[in-house]
Formats: structure tokens, C-alpha cells, sequence
């Protein structure tokens, strides 16, 4: 496969649907890092950053309020399970070590019943403690998609990825919910991809 609009849209249709997937919700400081880092992994289908945690209605960048920038990731759970992300997770912070900003926080945002289970799990059989890490647990009450700009942040840094997309009719939201856009997203940060999901780039040199 060539890198190409035809890649990406073929990719975007490959992808597996929103009914085969599920969604964690987490924050570890500014989320375009976890973002690509999150979207490079093998069953993650679909990434997006965002703001949660807090109660101000319609948050944005320059306007958080009490939210914090956090990142939501669509995976397989038969291909990546949530306690491999949250393995991850706790692995990417001193969960000891809470960040004194309200913009940049360590939160694990629990969503559904399983979450609850599988968080509870993970404490059992790890040498961390839910009543003595400072990293706050919360239940998800909402997530707000952040600005466009914010969106697939490095993808957007390589000029001719992001061409690739527009030349494919990829509008801001495409990209935000295209799986092809959280892998090269994940390329163009310079994450290793999974085997057969590049798209093409890596042969390709000319894309920079």
C-alpha cells in the first residue's frame, strides 16, 4: 500500500466500527503527547483530546474553568484490554505525584462497570493502592472534544500528511475521528507503528 487518499479512506474503512470498540478516558498533563503515544498501539482504532473533570459548561482552550486536558481512546477490547491502558498509564507518571495545575492532571475517568472492575483488578495484582496514590479516579461525566487545532497535533506539525487528508475530503472532524489519522499521528510524533499500519509512509520519504 501507497501512502495516498485512497490509503487513508481504504484504512478508514477497514477500521473496526464503533460498536466493536470501547472507550477509556484519561489525562497525564497535556494530552497531544498520550495522544499519539495511545494511538500508536496495536487495537487502538480511534483517538481524540478533550476536557473533563470539571463542571463548567462548554469549556475551551482559554477557557477551562476547573477541566483538564484530558484524551479518549477507542480500542478493541479482545486486541488491548483496559487494564493494558491503564498499565500504561500508570507507567507514564509518578501516580505518587499529583500535578498541581487544574489544566494538567493525572485522572483515570472511569465510564462504565467493567472499567470499575478491571481498575479494581489491577490494584489487586499491582503494588500500587487506589487509597494511596494522589492520582484522582473519577466516574466520566463528560467529555468535551477540544478545538480542531488541537486535534491529531503532530499530524498537523507535517505538511504534506495533513494535504494527504485534505486531498482525501477530510474535513477538522474527519481527522479528529479517523483511525488512519490517529496512526500517522502516532508516525508523525515519531511512535513506532504496529505492523501494517503505516500506510504507506514508511516507504516514503518524500512525506515531511
Amino acid at each position: 500500500m501507497s501512502f495516498s487518499p485512497a490509503a487513508i479512506k481504504q484504512y478508514d474503512d477497514q477500521a473496526p466500527s464503533t460498536d466493536e470498540t470501547e472507550t477509556a478516558t484519561f489525562a497525564l498533563g497535556c494530552f497531544w503527547g498520550p495522544e499519539a503515544q495511545f494511538g500508536a498501539l496495536d487495537g487502538v482504532a480511534r483517538t481524540r483530546v478533550g476536557y473533563a473533570g470539571g463542571t463548567k459548561p462548554k469549556p475551551t482552550y482559554h477557557n477551562l474553568g476547573d477541566h483538564t486536558e484530558a484524551f479518549q481512546v477507542e480500542y478493541v477490547p479482545d486486541r488491548q484490554s483496559f487494564s493494558e491502558l491503564l498499565d500504561l498509564v500508570f507507567r507514564n507518571h509518578d501516580p505518587n505525584r499529583q500535578t498541581p495545575t487544574v489544566q494538567y492532571q493525572n485522572i483515570v475517568f472511569v465510564s462504565t462497570g467493567d472499567q470499575r472492575e478491571a481498575l479494581s483488578a489491577y490494584f489487586e495484582t499491582s503494588d500500587l493502592s487506589a487509597d494511596a496514590i494522589e492520582t484522582r479516579i473519577e466516574p466520566l461525566s463528560e467529555f468535551h472534544p477540544a478545538e480542531a487545532y488541537h486535534q491529531k497535533h503532530s499530524l498537523r506539525g507535517r505538511d504534506a500528511l495533513l494535504r494527504t487528508f485534505e486531498e482525501a475530503g477530510y474535513v477538522d472532524a474527519d481527522i479528529r475521528e479517523s483511525a488512519a489519522a490517529a496512526k500517522l499521528n502516532a508516525y508523525a510524533a515519531g511512535r513506532e507503528l504496529p505492523e501494517g499500519h503505516d500506510l504507506g509512509v514508511s516507504s516514503n520519504r518524500t512525506v515531511h
